[in-house]
């Protein structure tokens, strides 16, 4: 493909996020490439900017896109291409956007690695056991009690779901020596083998596993796949991680579970509700950690996000083939 000139540009995303997904050096880097017709642009203001609407080409956004209908796309004869610096795009996009055969890419493989990340550390942890060894060791008289854990050798792992993010908590497990088992209904044996795991059904996952990390979408199929009968098939001492949607479990049932399982522990980054009723025993359980929804990409983490979309949009004026774009049956696996 010929090299197109650059591209007339404006960032959308909601004002609590343009800060903190656009810093300063990255417009100043858009600039330079592209003929940037509006840096901080929301799904409020672009509406009711007819002359805006008309020029544009490229929609760099993030958080807080507007709902692409034939309503507003008709008022952007123009447009080509929007490049999201972050995750799922099923609440902006339409029938009518894929009608218009418009190119969309996303940075959801790079918000992956932050919650990969977090994982991995948590998965680390969970085998030593590293919670119950501290939280409840604060009396000076239990600090010297017995120390049994997993560890991180020939331990099993089980993933629920490799999707983006597990594939890449799979990279960081494979420097362990620790056996991984995987949930997915989606893959093939012969992917399962590429990958170096052992694919399993969903009860086995949680009566082998001694950490169990959760990546499933949040799908109609999907919640409350994680039931208290799982929890209730766990070992001694066993971890459930989530990272994924708090939908996928059967809250009050877990909540259940864990009340009569002390010996289990949940490591919580969301739930549902999120954040959780004030009122509920999640935060009183002995064996719960509570995160604020915070493992995906945070301050610095996000501008990750944006210069792969910068990347993506060089790629496509250059006529080159993109990374990460997205077609609309893709939308089926996205939360």
């Amino acid at each position: 493909m010929i090299p197109q000139p650059p591209f007339k540009t404006i960032l959308v995303a909601a004002p609590e996020f343009h800060s903190q997904v656009f810093s300063p050096s990255f417009i100043q880097k858009l600039s330079r490439s592209s003929h940037l017709l509006s840096d901080r642009e929301t799904a409020e203001t672009l509406p009711n900017n007819p002359k805006l609407l008309s020029e544009v080409e490229v929609i760099i956004g993030s958080w807080g896109m507007p709902l692409l209908d034939e309503a507003l796309l008709l008022r952007m004869p123009q447009l080509k291409a929007v490049f999201y610096a972050a995750g799922s795009v099923k609440y902006f996009v339409t029938p009518a956007f894929w009608s218009r055969s418009l190119l969309l890419s996303s940075a959801q493989e790079a918000n992956a690695i932050p919650v990969a990340e977090f994982s991995f550390a948590h998965i680390i942890l969970a085998l030593k056991q590293y919670w119950h060894h501290t939280l409840h060791r604060k009396p000076p008289e239990k600090f010297n009690g017995e120390r049994n854990c997993f560890g991180t050798y020939q331990s099993k792992v089980g993933l629920v779901s490799i999707g983006a993010i597990a594939r890449r908590v799979l990279e960081r497990l494979k420097t362990l020596d620790v056996e991984i088992l995987a949930y997915d209904p989606f893959i093939s044996q012969e992917t399962a083998t590429a990958l170096g795991i052992k694919l399993v059904s969903l009860e086995e996952l949680f009566i082998h596993s001694d950490v169990v990390s959760i990546h499933a979408p949040w799908l109609p199929q999907t919640e409350k796949l994680i039931q208290k009968k799982h929890f209730l098939l766990l070992k001694k001492g066993a971890t459930v991680i989530n990272s994924a949607r708090g939908a996928v479990i059967d809250e009050p049932r877990m909540i259940e579970a864990l009340q009569e399982r002390p010996d289990l522990w949940a490591i919580l980054d969301v739930t549902h509700p999120e954040p959780p009723l004030a009122d509920s025993p999640l935060f009183s359980l002995s064996n719960v950690l509570l995160s604020p929804h915070l493992a995906g990409s945070m301050s610095n983490e996000c501008h990750r996000m944006a210069d792969w979309m910068h990347d993506e949009m060089l790629r496509f004026q250059h006529g080159e083939a993109l990374k990460h774009q997205v077609h609309e049956k893709d939308l089926e696996k996205m939360a």
